[in-house]
């Protein structure tokens, strides 16, 4: 098999046919996509960049639908494919499609370069991806590699912004140091078990389940901490308001939603068919990082006077979430997990779009910079009334349904002390999620004059608003995929 595979890499020929035999659709288009890009960034009009870059994504969203339903393995079974990665996919390219059409002052900006940018989101995304689709350790190395990398480029991108020179710097060096305890865990996990495969080390821990070896939970507990670092949990997350803050809007708007379903879809793979069998051996980990993620995260964001921050703390709190449902490990987990993803997708995206065009307008990113906002453009102050509401999971939203199916995941696995700290803590969220939709319809500002939205950001601020108040009414439309 190996010898086939070499001699395959040395006839080009041969590369095409096993791309075709394989049906790596989604992550073939996504490269080509990615170099086609860069091309396009030769042209003298920047103006084609972003439909481009939106086509480009549909059809890679309808190419990662093909094979829905078509299990299959590739790369001599590093990766494969599963209904369950489709589905995870297709949350991270709906996300960037959504995120996209938010990027368009960078096409109007004469320093900027959106062909590198785009180019870069598009190559990101194929490292997201194999995070989704990975059956070998080393491949969910080099997905987590492709995405950190494309991250801490895309965060420094205003070169002349000290901010985001600073946000990428800190968030290069804490990245690469997690990078290496990752790889360390990975090695150790090797060493444990003798295999680099996810059901080989699944067998492994099943037959060693009544004995598990200190190599082999010391290289689990390593890894968990990678993952948990790029998904933003406590005690791994103080990397995360700082650069979210210094990073360009846009840019923290794609990180915030695609990293975290990807870390999740990796950390939801790796514990239910690698450690299943020595779930006592991992839970109490996984249900005090849930904790201390939801208590520090709420907390410290009612204290935020930017509503940037605010949203960084948010991102962190919706982690300890998607924290709970892994921790239930039970039928209702896998679903929990990917509708609340999507919930947390789209209602992240409309909040930074509404800020995107507030904070352009005002020069600020402070809460007050909302004053007034339903007189100045009520098309923004509903958008961000009804994503502050899926975000702190009012009924007749996404982030409502998201929150139910968690917690009855977590009721299903009897964890009612946790469900308990989630309710109380999800109190204190509606407090701060609240302050925004204060300021926006009962604050007066100064400045009455209106806010423009160009078209891309009506079309995707009306399409997540759509999606979040969809998903909320008739949540079956997605369940019965899921």
């Amino acid at each position: 098999m190996q010898q086939k595979f070499f001699i395959a890499l040395l006839l080009p020929q041969n590369i095409v046919f096993q791309f075709i035999d394989t049906r790596m659709v989604a992550i073939t288009l996504l490269s080509v996509f990615g170099m086609v890009s860069m091309f396009l960034g030769f042209s003298k009009s920047k103006g084609h960049l972003l439909p481009a870059t939106l086509v480009f994504l549909l059809l890679a969203l309808l190419g990662n639908f093909y094979e829905f339903n078509q299990p299959q393995n590739y790369f001599i079974a590093m990766m494969e494919t599963t209904p369950v990665s489709v589905v995870f996919s297709s949350v991270i390219i709906l996300a960037a499609f959504l995120t996209v059409p938010l990027s368009t002052r960078y096409v109007n900006d004469a320093r900027a370069q959106p062909a590198e940018y785009y180019a870069i989101l598009l190559f990101s995304l194929v490292g997201a991806i194999m995070m989704t689709n990975f059956e070998n350790m080393l491949m969910l190395f080099v997905g987590v590699e492709i995405l950190s990398i494309s991250m801490y480029v895309l965060a420094g991108s205003e070169k002349r912004n000290l901010r985001a020179n600073e946000a990428a710097l800190k968030y290069f060096l804490m990245g690469a140091f997690t990078t290496g305890i990752l790889l360390f865990g990975v090695a150790m996990l090797y060493g444990a078990t003798g295999s680099f495969s996810v059901s080989g080390i699944g067998t492994y821990v099943n037959q060693n389940a009544s004995n598990p070896s200190p190599l082999l939970i010391l290289g689990l507990s390593l890894i968990l901490v990678g993952v948990l670092f790029k998904v933003s949990a406590a005690p791994f997350h103080f990397w995360t308001p700082d650069v979210y803050e210094g990073a360009p809007t846009f840019f923290t708007t794609f990180m915030s939603t695609v990293v975290k379903t990807a870390g999740f879809a990796a950390i939801y793979k790796l514990l239910s068919v690698s450690f299943i069998d020595i779930y006592t051996n991992w839970w109490y980990i996984i249900a005090g990082v849930a904790a201390l993620t939801l208590i520090i995260s709420n907390i410290t964001a009612v204290y935020q006077n930017s509503f940037k921050r605010m949203m960084a703390y948010s991102s962190i709190s919706h982690a300890g979430y998607l924290l709970i449902a892994v921790l239930a490990m039970n039928e209702q987990s896998q679903s929990a997990i990917l509708f609340y993803a999507l919930a947390y997708t789209t209602a992240t995206v409309a909040a930074f779009g509404v800020l995107m065009s507030v904070s352009e307008r005002h020069n600020s990113e402070a809460f007050s910079a909302f004053n007034g906002l339903a007189k100045q453009n009520p098309f923004l102050a509903f958008v961000l009334a009804v994503s502050m509401c899926s975000l702190a999971g009012i009924p007749l939203t996404a982030g409502f349904v998201g929150k139910l199916m968690v917690f009855l995941s977590a009721a299903e696995g009897g964890y009612v002390w946790l469900i308990v700290v989630s309710v109380l803590m999800a109190a204190v969220g509606i407090y701060y999620y609240f302050r925004v939709i204060i300021s926006a319809y009962m604050r007066e500002n100064n400045e009455p004059k209106v806010i423009e939205v160009d078209a891309y950001g009506k079309m995707t601020l009306a399409l997540a608003t759509l999606l979040t108040l969809l998903l909320g009414i008739l949540p079956n439309l997605v369940l019965g995929l899921i």
